[in-house]
């Protein structure tokens, strides 16, 4: 799920050993379901690129629910897991600003956690840009990342290794403005996921049925943990 800009690729080599246990599985494992779900229903097959794979936890829960899947990652290191996470899923070492792929590709082209990364705002437009032109006509663009509005994501990111104090948290209406100079007409934009990572296994039930009510509550889910924004190519 990484996408740094260049002076961060040194630092997702360096950590790629322990990026997949930063939060614990529990966590993961309930947002990784939540976001294959997510796909699922907006897209029940097809061929989807996965931009900014990371290690490709995603990618992989994506091929074992039948879908064609290709990862792009600029992180070497990162990419070396995809073959361990997700032996299905056709690898490419590639940067966000600059996809290796003909226009008109993917039937969903999505990115998870990834644009905070980018930071500058021309490279995170730029990808935008990329991702709705890889993008076949009538197809998907999905981004799934951090809502500056959420107050906890301060001190989580001061936490996990993948984060070095250099990342910056991209408002929603930068993400729709990218996507329409991209040329895509935005479905919906919503605020999803409430789970923070120190509920305890026994408690995820709890969590996870509080988290479906504050993603109902208007005011409420405008804090949730990640902005969400589906658009489609014309």
């Amino acid at each position: 799920m990484t996408e740094p800009q260049p002076h961060q690729h040194v630092h997702f080599n360096e950590i790629a050993d322990e990026y997949d246990d930063s939060l614990p599985p529990h966590v993961v494992e309930h947002y990784l379901a939540k976001r294959v779900a997510y796909v699922r229903r907006i897209l029940p097959s097809g061929k989807v690129l996965d931009v900014g794979c990371g290690t490709g936890v995603v990618a992989g829960r994506l091929a074992e629910a039948g879908y064609e899947v290709t990862g792009v990652d600029p992180s070497a290191g990162m990419l070396r897991y995809v073959e361990e996470h997700a032996p299905g899923v056709t690898a490419i070492e590639g940067s966000a600003t600059d996809l290796p792929f003909e226009d008109g590709t993917f039937d969903l082209t999505m990115c998870v956690a990834v644009l905070h990364h980018i930071i500058e705002p021309e490279a995170v437009h730029q990808s935008l840009v990329e991702m709705v032109r890889v993008t076949k006509p009538g197809g998907l663009v999905l981004v799934w990342d951090h809502n500056p509005r959420n107050p906890y994501w301060k001190n989580l990111m001061a936490r996990v290794p993948q984060d070095d104090g250099t990342e910056r948290l991209i408002p929603e209406a930068e993400i729709l403005d990218g996507l329409a100079d991209g040329g895509a007409k935005v479905i919906r934009s919503d605020q999803l996921g409430l789970v923070p990572d120190f509920v305890p296994p026994r408690l995820l039930g709890l969590a996870a049925g509080s988290e479906k009510v504050a993603e109902k509550v208007p005011g409420v889910r405008r804090l949730c943990a990640h902005n969400v924004v589906l658009a489609r190519r014309p």
